[in-house]
């Protein structure tokens, strides 16, 4: 098996730990705030005793690259905020459905970071994304929780869209496993002043769940992802991530009950069906260093 082929295997079980991790967001009955420090405590703690056991080195480089990898703690602590948010006031479809566009920001995105040429191809699987996020919607009106659903989670899709392409630029500098801890220590330590404005009292289960959802849903999952993106493109990694509602919404149907309504199944088939489509062809990342 080529490094390549063994990038994506390591990207596709990535993604289906990611499409679990969505099914927390109805699972447990906590604020988002609360479940995602939960997240990155458990996923800080276990991402350090593998580096504590291993010869990596943690520090970095330069100020320069521990200001921005604080940077990408406070988006990703953004990020996962406003993705438990959009399903916990819509549903676990709708919020993985519209979290999966950011392959439409990557795309504009990625040529300013990046310096690399955009083509029509691009633009038009953007174009029809945008289409099926627009049928998922039932009402322009903002009072509507699937449309607030939509909205939020598509502010967690343009965030995870800068953290996929921040994190390219430094995933051949520092091992995966740093940059992820990086990340969701500095995600932890930002939510822990927000705690105190937060009354509750966590059961048993809570904790078993947080643990589950921390190490194997964010920590395991989140070094394959970027480990990935060492030999795979950011756009290549952002499709194949798209099967992540596939995963969801299969494991939200069977544990949870949910059906999804009519209007997410056609927007999402159109989504879907799109992912399929620049997979096929190569379309995103074709005459492009992969």
């Amino acid at each position: 098996m080529t490094a390549k082929s063994h990038a994506v295997l390591e990207i596709h079980l990535a993604v289906l730990l990611f499409g679990l991790a969505g099914l927390f967001g109805k699972l447990l009955a906590l604020p988002p705030l609360v479940i995602v420090f939960g997240r990155t405590f458990f996923a800080s703690i276990t991402l350090a005793i593998i580096i504590f056991y291993s010869t990596i080195q943690l520090r970095t480089q330069s100020k320069k690259d521990l200001i921005v990898l604080i940077l990408l703690g406070l988006i990703l602590a953004v990020h996962w905020i406003t993705f438990f948010h959009s399903i916990q006031i819509s549903s676990v479809a709708v919020g993985l459905l519209s979290f999966s566009t950011f392959p439409l920001f990557v795309t504009f995105m990625e040529p300013f970071f990046l310096k690399e040429r955009i083509r029509l191809f691009d633009i038009s699987m953007a174009a029809l994304i945008f289409l099926g996020l627009i049928l998922i919607v039932p009402s322009f009106d903002f009072q509507n929780n699937v449309t607030q659903g939509v909205f939020w989670g598509t502010i967690s899709g343009f965030t995870f869209a800068v953290l996929s392409i921040l994190n390219r630029t430094y995933v051949n500098t520092y091992p995966p496993i740093v940059i992820v801890c990086y990340q969701n220590w500095i995600a932890t330590i930002v939510l822990i002043p927000f705690l105190f404005t937060q009354n509750l009292t966590l059961q048993p289960t809570d904790y078993v769940l947080l643990a589950i959802l921390g190490i194997f849903c964010t920590a395991l999952a989140h070094v394959l992802f970027i480990k990935g993106l060492a030999y795979v493109k950011v756009q290549l990694a952002s499709i194949t991530a798209c099967l992540e509602p596939v995963y969801g919404i299969l494991f939200a149907f069977v544990l949870l009950g949910e059906v999804p309504a009519l209007r997410t199944i056609v927007g999402g088939s159109i989504i879907l069906g799109t992912i399929t489509l620049a997979t096929s062809n190569f379309g995103f990342f074709r005459n492009r260093q992969i």
